[in-house]
């Protein structure tokens, strides 16, 4: 129970024991590794019987197993990059990276979107920061040569270093990086690129190698390779991965790896377990057959959405779809509607988005059957007319075939 008193008034919070079984449209499950899994869940459980619950230890001291050793050699392999570090929180990756990465007399030039642990790991290195409009590789081009032109402020000389920071898929807006352009962009000014795939490795590109199997960009020009396994592979944690010589100095330097307690082990595995299927080294096709269902699941579900006329951000392929709410009175309308419909969605609002533009956010999974997603679509539809929240036209079709149920 919590209590917190307002105006002279006494307000009690408490736990109620009712307990609703739901549709889950809000979770970052992708490839539906999070519940059980014939392959991952006995190898993780063993892990567990025999490297315990936790090291209880950084990496440095007596925090690395042969478990760390190996999904360091197997992330690098998966991402195409010569070397990787894992850490034991996928925010503190970006938040504790980037100051070890650049710092004062140094630039970083950011999406206007990126999360916001890049936001504080930008504010706590001490390097300058510039804001480029979002996905637009045209003003990140104008900013990187002003940037140049003008050089430091006061002295005005040379940077000691740039780097450009991107996001694979955007969690609030679920747009693909225009990363092709991008890479061309820092190609020719000679800006260093720091990708955070946290939500694009493993959920998109025919493999699942994120962004740059998608989209035909070399992980070759990709300098620092960001991501997490908190989504796609079900289990904790982040990776970087980059040349020998980066992750080298990252494991000298970062605080992340010499004084966070390392990795849990059982964490480990599970995100070794959930790679070797992806690649089909479990002696099985799911992690092709789960690729492809999650990417049909997206599409599907993003196409039935806006023919009913809601408002949904993103691209094609990409498993996050926003669906735009705008007015804050409408946040808890949708949200308890599909909770009374025994669908569970997550809505955002300020000050994860600007105040007039809150939205929920829908996230489809490899798990999710095409009757889930027909019934989850005909909650949103039917919450969606109560409150009004359909604000483009309905396809001809589409509203033929509504019109049709109603007369019968």
């Amino acid at each position: 129970m919590r209590i917190s008193t307002r105006a002279g008034f006494i307000f009690a919070f408490r736990r109620t024991s009712k307990t609703r079984r739901c549709l889950n449209l809000g979770s970052y499950n992708y490839l539906g590794f999070a519940s059980s899994d014939e392959y991952c869940t006995p190898r993780a459980i063993e892990s567990l019987k025999r490297y315990s619950p936790s090291t209880c230890s950084n990496r440095v001291d007596a925090g690395t197993t042969n478990l760390h050793t190996e999904v360091e050699e197997l992330v690098a392999s998966f991402v195409g990059k010569p070397s990787a570090v894992v850490f034991g929180m996928g925010y503190a990756t970006n938040s504790a990276i980037i100051p070890v990465l650049i710092g004062k007399g140094g630039l970083i030039i950011s999406d206007s979107l990126n999360h916001s642990s890049i936001v504080n790991g930008a504010r706590g290195s001490g390097a300058t920061i510039r804001v480029f409009r979002h996905n637009t590789p045209l003003h990140l081009e104008e900013v990187l040569r002003e940037a140049i032109a003008e050089g430091l402020p006061r002295t005005h000389r040379p940077w000691k270093k740039i780097i450009v920071i991107v996001e694979g898929i955007y969690s609030m807006e679920g747009e693909l990086c225009q990363l092709p352009e991008i890479v061309a962009v820092c190609k020719k000014y000679k800006a260093y690129i720091y990708l955070d795939e946290a939500h694009s490795i493993g959920a998109v590109g025919k493999s699942g190698r994120g962004v740059c199997e998608l989209l035909g960009v070399d992980p070759a020009d990709i300098d620092v390779m960001m991501g997490t396994f908190t989504k796609s592979f079900g289990s904790c944690g982040g990776y970087i991965a980059g040349s020998k010589e980066l992750i080298q100095y990252l494991k000298y330097t970062c605080p992340a790896h010499l004084y966070a307690t390392s990795m849990s082990p059982p964490a480990v595995q599970q995100v070794i377990s959930a790679i070797k299927v992806i690649l089909g080294e479990d002696g099985s096709n799911r992690g092709a057959q789960k690729l492809v269902r999650v990417r049909e699941n997206s599409n599907f579900f993003r196409s039935e959405l806006k023919k009913m006329g809601f408002e949904v951000l993103g691209d094609n392929d990409s498993p996050v779809m926003p669906i735009m709410l705008y007015n804050p009175a409408k946040i808890p309308a949708f949200s308890r509607g599909c909770l009374e419909e025994d669908v569970a969605v997550v809505t955002v609002a300020f000050p994860a988005t600007p105040l007039l533009l809150a939205r929920a956010r829908i996230c489809i999974s490899a798990s999710h059957t095409r009757e889930d997603l027909i019934r989850g679509l005909e909650v949103i539809s039917q919450i969606g007319d109560l409150i009004g929240i359909k604000y483009l036209p309905m396809e001809p079709e589409k509203q033929h075939l509504e019109d049709r149920e109603k007369l019968e």
